[in-house]
């Protein structure tokens, strides 16, 4: 069960945060600490920030934390800060390690009491996901996921369009991510740290592009149209000669509500810059989503002109509104979209710790559910390119 581990209210305090991995030389470390600071509601205290002890203590000096909170280890942190009174140790830990330890990082922190949020995907395969659930479910504390694209303004405006049924009944989803970053294959040199561990199957898992950049499109899908994928045909591809993992994936979908789609990841489109885009078609109107112009949104409805949703004006739904932070015609990008799953999580962990009741802004955020969904995708994909890309149903 939940317990209090605080003697003053989570509402009156910044929350405390641990970090297990995102030392130096990682880049989503970085994006997370930026991402928990935007809305200043969260205090990096302590970390476990890389798998040897030394590079974990000079990262925390670079983040200026006390060297006593700069652990070798993530289980010496876990063993150390589960000891500390109440009114010092910390909340929650983020874990942004490559993707083999985030099921032993979730597991360790979960069972000493502490809430966690974790970068995608969830776990290494499938199976390390169910198990996952089942150790949330019995410790009843909060697991949280950074599919951070759900958190943009009109990325929530579109879903409230769905669901207000302004499309009708969807008909076709296309989702698209290409990248062009890996067209050769850099991770051989030892600078390219970020593509090393992604093409490693022993740290990323089954699946390269799909693992990394799919699952994103995937989980927006869901997301936006509030439906969920029953089954796919997938064919991946590895373009690059000695590559171990994918690097290209073409998946035909098919839906539970009888909608069909096409999902398109890349990376070895040569010129694209994490080019995530959505479109969903429907009986009444169609809506089409780019990241690269995060703050406009169209929506065509069947009988009239298309309109062009901004993020920041007076005519959002609440949820589009309550995740803006700026005024209309300034950017909402990257960082405040991330910012956006930390300031649903941390709401709804105030209320945990204070005991009263969230509010569906709180509740807003991914959890283990998208988490085994994601790997159930990542496993089917895979099968399905193994079998000459016969229809694969969903493990769930």
């Amino acid at each position: 069960m939940i317990s209090q581990n605080n003697t003053q209210q989570a509402s009156q305090r910044k929350l405390r945060m641990g970090m297990i991995g995102g030392g130096r030389g990682a880049f989503i470390g970085g994006v997370h600490r930026i991402a928990a600071a935007f809305d200043q509601q969260i205090e990096l205290v302590c970390g476990a920030f890389s798998s040897k002890p030394q590079r974990s203590i000079d990262s925390g000096k670079d983040f200026f934390l006390p060297e006593e909170r700069c652990y070798g280890s993530f289980e010496e942190m876990l063993e150390r800060e589960a000891t500390l009174p109440a009114e010092e140790k910390m909340d929650f830990v983020v874990i942004v390690t490559p993707n083999h330890m985030h099921f032993p990082a979730a597991k360790a922190a979960l069972e000493a009491g502490f809430h966690v949020l974790s970068d995608k995907p969830a776990t290494f395969d499938l199976a390390q996901a169910k198990e996952l659930q089942s150790i949330i479910e019995a410790t009843g504390l909060l697991y949280g996921l950074t599919h951070n694209y759900t958190g943009y303004p009109m990325v929530k405006q579109a879903r409230q369009l769905i669901q207000d049924g302004k499309l009708g009944k969807v008909r076709k989803i296309i989702a698209e991510y290409p990248q062009g970053w890996l067209a050769s294959k850099i991770e051989d040199s030892s600078e390219a740290k970020q593509a090393g561990w992604r093409t490693d199957p022993t740290k990323s898992g089954a699946a390269g592009c799909v693992g990394d950049i799919a699952t994103h499109a995937e989980n927006l899908i869901e997301y936006v149209t509030g439906t969920e994928i029953k089954e796919l045909a997938a064919d991946l591809t590895t373009f690059v000669e000695g590559r171990m993992l994918d690097d290209d994936a073409n998946i035909l979908l098919r839906f539970e509500n009888g909608a069909k789609g096409i999902l398109h990841s890349s990376q070895i489109s040569v010129g694209q810059e994490n080019n995530l885009s959505i479109r969903v078609y429907g009986e009444s109107g169609g809506l089409e989503w780019h990241q690269k112009d995060p703050n406009s949104l169209l929506f065509s409805p069947a009988h009239g002109p298309t309109e062009i949703h901004r993020t920041g004006s007076d005519y959002t739904s609440a949820a589009a509104a309550h995740a803006s932070r700026l005024p209309a015609g300034h950017v909402e990008g990257y960082l405040g979209a991330f910012a956006n799953i930390y300031k649903a999580f941390t709401s709804h962990l105030r209320c945990v710790l204070d005991g009263t009741e969230p509010d569906a802004f709180a509740l807003d955020y991914p959890r283990i559910n998208e988490g085994i969904r994601g790997m159930a995708f990542i496993e089917a994909c895979v099968a399905s390119s193994n079998n000459n890309t016969e229809w694969v149903s969903l493990d769930l």
